[in-house]
């Protein structure tokens, strides 16, 4: 199975400028919407130091990470390879 963790917070202003894109892509990928502040611990394993970060995940391994508010056409092609 294959999933982009997106790692966010409610205070992050490039967060919230991401979060629309996010949910256009709702149906397109298959994603999980992670709170760093309140997972601190998922945050820890998979290296996360700044967000918003979008990790892509594939059989429990992650294969990529892309940090930063990105358009959609660069999510869907992380996604997609």
């Amino acid at each position: 199975m294959k999933e982009i963790l997106y790692f966010s917070a409610d205070w992050c202003g490039p967060c919230k400028q991401l979060a629309p894109t996010m949910e256009s892509l709702k149906g397109q990928i298959n994603y999980r919407k992670i709170n760093v502040d309140q997972d601190q611990e998922l945050s820890a394993k998979y290296g996360v130091r700044n967000i918003p970060t979008l990790i892509l995940v594939e059989n429990g391994e992650a294969k990529g990470k892309i940090v930063g508010n990105q358009p959609k056409e660069t999510i869907l092609n992380f996604y997609n390879g």
